[in-house]
């Protein structure tokens, strides 16, 4: 059973996104902010829908807790996200100054970990490993059916 406000239960939230992109045939990875306990920003990957690169499951949910908050700042928020986010995406949490990342699977191949911690703003807290193995489920499966 899952108790509401906890890590866990915010990165289901997430979990629940990826599963939305996957049902698009995007790469099932999901991401949702809170701020003060509440959901205030959530998306999944769709660069194949919006045929955009950029069009990460990240950097959706960041634009869309902005424009919630009014603030290209997300001090006080934290980002869930179901995969270790690309050197890409953590160059848009440095930006954003987002208070505390929480992602599930790491990505030993394109996670901005290969380039250590420094790509996110010094004061981003930074925890992993969060349902795990559920997340990097969902992508190992996404792209055993794509070979």
């Amino acid at each position: 059973m899952l108790t509401v406000f906890t890590d866990e239960y915010f990165m289901m939230q997430a979990i629940k996104e990826a599963e939305k992109a996957a049902l698009a045939d995007e790469v099932p990875i999901g991401a949702v902010i809170v701020c003060k306990n509440n959901i205030i920003a959530k998306s999944h990957n769709q660069t194949e829908v919006l045929n955009d690169v950029t069009a990460h499951a990240e950097i959706l949910a960041i634009t869309s807790a902005c424009a919630h908050l009014g603030s290209k700042y997300l001090k006080s928020c934290t980002m869930y996200v179901t995969m270790e986010p690309c050197v890409m995406c953590a160059g848009a949490i440095f930006w954003s100054q987002i208070g505390k990342v929480v992602f599930g699977a790491s990505d030993d191949k394109r996670g901005f970990m290969r380039y250590g911690k420094e790509l996110l703003h010094p004061k981003t807290k930074l925890e992993f490993g969060v349902c795990h193995e559920q997340c990097g489920s969902m992508v190992r499966h996404f792209f055993a059916k794509k070979r």
